[in-house]
């Protein structure tokens, strides 16, 4: 009888030629190694111009961001470039064609869109900065494409991982030993990409979720908006007991990471007018707890497996948004209030050099920045809607893309 359930199981030898000794494509780590790249570049360029103001098109910052676009873009499009032409037949079916000619797996397919992307937004932004000086929001037009390719990058990276992971469902069947072992790497390539690409959404939106916003329920409506749909989605992408706590720990890591070293080198700034005077970089942001409702939903997802998407959305949704504004509020009014927050671990002295240094709200939540109780009860109501809206879309984008294969 004619298979028609797609292309034959590939043999576990053949796996091992295609892939290599431990199973994995060199690529797959290049990949997540261009997402780590990009998102470290673009924070250092983010305190770049928080400490020293105008940068140039070759800056530091911009040359790490750089690396990750070209390493992403020569690693996926070789791999595209072989499979099309030296690939075998196995290789081929399980690829996406490409304008009826290019063989390329849709993880590759975003890489090389994406560094394209990054690397034509470059000399944008220098003209940009040539014309309009420097920049007052983090979504100006060749920022706008930067960002854009740089999701793409690290979409294909964390879609490639979980490609693999779903074909190594497959193969090794008579040596479990290898196929846990490969799937333990997989895993954590998968927690790093999706890590990388959760602090990548967060910058985007760092503007308007600032620490002195964490007492409005603006703050928790986007929230709701946009963290449930990604990280509920993860969990149902890859099959395990802690991947979004795992995810948002690496999420939290790199950006302690980065407010602890970035400013232990000097910095000066270089732009009028300079209000703090200041002789170091200035850290970026301490995370967000989103590790908390992260380790409640993993709890929850996991003893509650057995019931449909639309249930387990209400439990999760709910939990989600409780969790995080509880430990989100009272994290804000630390961060904005203690004076033991004012250190390099939690970083909240830290302060742009064209800010004056004596705002009277500099330490403390203005007027504008705080609800009344109708307002907060009425904000955390729409909070709680989109946050079941969102958990049950990512849910249904989860169960999609744990089936990818390509």
């Amino acid at each position: 009888m004619e298979n028609t359930l797609g292309p034959p199981p590939v043999p576990p030898a053949r796996v091992i030629a295609l892939h290599g000794n431990q199973g994995i494509p060199f690529y797959i780590f290049a990949t997540v190694f261009s997402s780590f790249c990009v998102i470290t570049g673009l924070i250092w360029d983010i305190c770049w111009h928080m400490s020293i103001g105008r940068d140039g098109l070759f800056s530091p910052p911009h040359l790490i961001i750089y690396l990750g676009a070209v390493v992403s873009g020569i690693f996926s499009g070789y791999e595209i470039l072989r499979v099309t032409f030296w690939g075998n037949p196995i290789e081929k079916s399980k690829s996406v064609k490409v304008w009826g000619f290019f063989y390329s797996s849709l993880g590759q397919l975003f890489c090389v869109w994406g560094a394209l992307a990054m690397l034509t937004s470059a000399p944008f932004d220098d003209w940009w900065h040539n014309t309009y000086g420097l920049d007052i929001t983090i979504l100006s037009p060749p920022h706008t494409i930067l960002a854009l390719g740089i999701i793409s990058v690290q979409f294909g990276a964390m879609i490639s991982v979980i490609s693999l992971k779903n074909q190594n469902k497959l193969f090794f069947n008579e040596n479990p030993e290898k196929k846990k072992n490969i799937n333990k790497i997989l895993f954590w390539l998968f927690s790093l990409s999706a890590g990388f690409l959760l602090t990548m959404w967060y910058t985007l939106l760092s503007e308007e979720m600032g620490i002195r916003n964490t007492h409005k329920s603006d703050f928790y409506i986007v929230a709701s908006i946009v963290f449930p749909f990604y990280l509920m989605a993860l969990g149902k992408a890859v099959k395990n007991k802690w991947t979004i706590t795992a995810v948002t720990a690496i999420y939290s890591l790199l950006m302690l990471l980065t407010l602890w070293i970035i400013p232990l080198f000097p910095a000066e700034p270089k732009l009028g007018p300079i209000v703090n005077h200041i002789d170091h970089y200035q850290g970026f942001k301490f995370p967000l707890l989103l590790i908390v409702p992260a380790f409640f939903a993993d709890i929850l997802r996991n003893k509650f497996a057995y019931l449909n998407d639309w249930i387990l959305s209400l439990i999760l949704g709910t939990a989600f948004l409780l969790t995080f504004f509880v430990a989100q509020w009272n994290a804000g009014t630390f961060l904005v209030e203690s004076p033991h927050a004012r250190n390099w671990f939690f970083g909240s002295h830290y302060w742009y050099f064209g800010s004056n240094p004596d705002w009277e709200f500099r330490y403390k939540f203005p007027d504008w920045a705080l609800d009344t109780t109708p307002e907060l009860i009425k904000g955390l109501a729409i909070a709680l809607v989109s946050s079941l809206i969102s958990t049950r879309i990512g849910l249904k984008w989860g169960n999609w893309m744990n089936k990818i294969q390509r």
